[in-house]
């Protein structure tokens, strides 16, 4: 495993850092509500993409590698959810003025969005499939990755949520808050079709 781990570590950043579902999410949530009402969802999406390169890595990588049929009624489930998503994004209304709206997905929404997050699906079955070594038991391995995945995750999340609230600040009218809203609503589904085309 050792001679992955710098491969791992680069496919790691960048596939954490680059745009994404969860990193659009992350953004609008802290232009509308602030980078402290940001942080729960910072949490649930590090933590629930570890938890699912666990699973997957240690076991669930195999029946789904092996069914068509299910990856692709999973792609589609997620397709389907992440453009609900966005659209709720695009036509959320703009605030009133005064405190800030409270996060309208919070720890165990971001936590469950991993799960029908396409990326995410094939961050996890590529992290399984590709980095780990051959003899030795995934449950050896697996947890490193995750662990890894979790804290490299962490400080490219809150920077992808530091732009939302630097953004956020320059909402100051509802005509701004609208067309925000419509950017990262368009993002959001701009961002499943790599998901459409593997």
């Amino acid at each position: 495993m050792t001679e992955t781990l710098l491969p791992f570590l680069i496919f790691a950043a960048v596939a954490s850092a680059t745009p994404g579902p969860n990193n659009i999410m992350l953004m609008s949530t802290a232009a509308v509500s602030g980078m402290r009402a940001t942080v729960p969802l910072i949490l649930g999406v590090s933590l629930g993409f570890g938890l699912m390169v666990l699973i997957v890595g240690t076991g669930l990588a195999v029946p789904v590698s092996r069914s068509t049929l299910l990856q692709t009624a999973m792609r589609w489930a997620g397709v389907a959810w992440l453009l609900v998503l966005a659209w709720k994004i695009a036509q959320a209304p703009p605030l009133a003025p005064g405190p800030r709206a409270p996060a309208r997905i919070g720890f165990w929404g971001a936590f469950a969005v991993q799960w029908v997050n396409p990326k995410a699906w094939i961050m996890a079955l590529a992290t399984a499939a590709t980095y780990t070594a051959a003899g030795i038991a995934p449950i050896r391995q697996v947890p490193v990755l995750a662990a890894l995945f979790v804290l490299i995750g962490l400080p490219t999340l809150t920077f992808w949520a530091l732009i939302g609230a630097g953004a956020g600040r320059r909402l100051t009218t509802p005509d701004r808050q609208r067309v925000f809203n419509r950017i990262m609503g368009a993002l959001l589904a701009v961002s499943v079709i790599p998901t459409l085309l593997d």
